[in-house]
């Protein structure tokens, strides 16, 4: 069933977002402009984001400063949605705000030749963050549920052992110190056109439309069901699947660096101690030697 768009003050946002594992999901009962947990109104939502700017900045370099020295933890953002829904946008808006130096961001596109040598995770596996890094998919592995899935890429019977795939992979990447947050960008039909239209009413944003685009649109039934499956067969404890109401831009931002902040906050890194004698080290330097 569908969660209420509120909930208590102070409630962890992912307790709020967070789709209920082994449920069945019906997209159509979410509300893309919703805005559960976000303080009052569009302005105090974007002055909130800007404050958590800094401290996402803060946390990602201990994270980073951390993983120099021993420390094998990571996060992995994995943004999944339509055209349109904002997957761009976040990486822009929200990671923006890091250290690139601390950051692994990679979007996946139709696989290449080699790629598809591979099995499908093979590309996953190379784009992953290393220690102290916090890694980005703009799409995922999903893809190869979603799009394979509504455009028959592959046999029905393949597609249907990548779930569990998926599943053992996850699992694995968590049990070796990853922490996965997966956000579902959930846009609706109606929003999506109007972004559409924007794109070709703007010569700066025209690079971004394809013609394509309206074709998959005609597939959107065939798409919120690939999703439905997505998510209800790939959500686990050690990685939810978190629904993210993406109509409101400055929502979305806002839920995503809040999901990230409180994921880092429970990580809760630290910077190693330095392996130096700090006063002999500061006696040469005040010596000028």
């Amino acid at each position: 069933m569908p969660r209420k768009p509120g909930g208590k003050r102070g409630e962890p946002l992912r307790e709020l977002l967070r789709l209920p594992p082994g449920e069945r999901i019906e997209l159509s009962g979410y509300d893309t402009r919703a805005t559960p947990g976000a303080p009052d109104g569009k302005r105090a939502t974007r002055a909130d984001t800007e404050r958590m700017g800094g401290h996402l900045a803060g946390l990602q370099e201990r994270l980073w400063a951390a993983g120099t020295a021993g420390d094998h933890r990571r996060v992995l953002l994995v943004l999944q949605g339509m055209d349109t829904s904002g997957k761009g946008g976040t990486v822009k808006h929200v990671i923006g705000q890091l250290n690139p130096s601390g950051c692994r961001i990679r979007a996946f596109k139709a696989p290449t030749e080699e790629e598809r040598r591979h099995d499908f995770l093979w590309r996953v596996r190379r784009a992953l963050p290393g220690p102290g890094e916090i890694g980005i998919f703009d799409r995922s592995h999903y893809e190869d549920v979603l799009v394979a899935r509504v455009r028959h890429l592959a046999r029905p019977a393949e597609i249907g052992s990548r779930y569990g795939l998926i599943n053992d992979f996850e699992r694995a990447l968590a049990d070796d110190g990853v922490t996965l947050v997966k956000c579902f960008l959930h846009l609706s039909y109606d929003e999506q056109r109007r972004r559409l239209l924007r794109r070709l009413d703007r010569p700066d944003k025209r690079w971004k439309f394809d013609p394509g685009d309206i074709d998959e649109r005609a597939l959107w039934p065939a798409y919120q069901e690939a999703y439905e499956l997505a998510l209800e067969r790939c959500a686990a404890p050690y990685a939810p699947w978190y629904l993210v109401p993406a109509d409101r831009k400055w929502y979305r931002n806002w839920a995503i660096s809040r999901l990230l902040l409180e994921q880092l906050r429970e990580l809760d890194p630290r910077y190693p101690e330095a392996d130096i004698d700090v006063a002999r080290c500061r006696e040469r330097l005040l010596k000028g030697t």
